[in-house]
């Protein structure tokens, strides 16, 4: 009988560091952690494998699926849609890793409405002035939708500090400080979950 471990979701604004410290994460513990494969209906980049990168399919069809519940959180950016599918959460738990989902607080909100019980991190910048910083220092925004990203940011930074949201909120002002926060969470609860989840504890 497979081992079902609860999943790890992170969530803050673009420019938090978030990928970074969820990337050394992966590195640092590559038999624990599995990242679910979102679908979407944007035409697969150059160089992005199906199936690796993300599950490519049309409106239609992803429309189907999530009228008759096959999704547990979706999205849409730029006229397609973005989601994770409750299968692609089930293959990573299937073999007994701890499924990482990195979504916005959309996502998050939708996710807090079914019965997956996963652990929730947000990441967050020391301040708004930081952000905006290191989102220019990127050079790839225009001012205007540079805008729209502090103001998208501002509202999930209030929706991160909400009482109770969260199990775990990291301020990203290093990167060291930050993943030790992390590492502590995963040792001490994460782990720890999943240890007595199969039965070792």
């Amino acid at each position: 009988m497979p081992i079902h471990p609860r999943p790890i979701v992170f969530c803050g604004p673009s420019g938090s560091g978030k990928s970074t410290i969820v990337t050394r994460m992966m590195q640092e513990f590559p038999d624990t952690f599995g990242f679910s494969v979102s679908h979407t209906t944007r035409k697969p980049r150059p160089g992005e494998i199906a199936g690796k990168h993300y599950h490519f399919t049309n409106k239609e069809t992803m429309q189907k699926a999530i009228e008759d519940g096959k999704f547990i959180e979706t999205a849409t950016f730029s006229g397609n849609l973005y989601g994770t599918s409750r299968a692609s959460v089930d293959a990573v738990t299937d073999e007994g890793k701890v499924c990482v989902l990195d979504i916005d607080a959309q996502g998050v909100k939708q996710i807090k409405n079914t019965t997956l019980k996963p652990w929730y991190v947000f990441v967050e910048p020391p301040s708004l002035e930081e952000l905006e910083r290191r989102l220019r220092a990127r050079n790839t925004e225009s001012e205007e939708s540079l805008k729209q990203r502090l103001t998208v940011a501002n509202e999930e930074l209030n929706y991160g500090r909400s009482p109770g949201t969260f199990d775990l909120i990291i301020t990203n002002d290093t990167l060291e400080h930050a993943y030790c926060k992390l590492k502590t969470f995963l040792l001490e609860k994460v782990l720890n979950d999943r240890h007595t989840t199969n039965g070792v504890a």
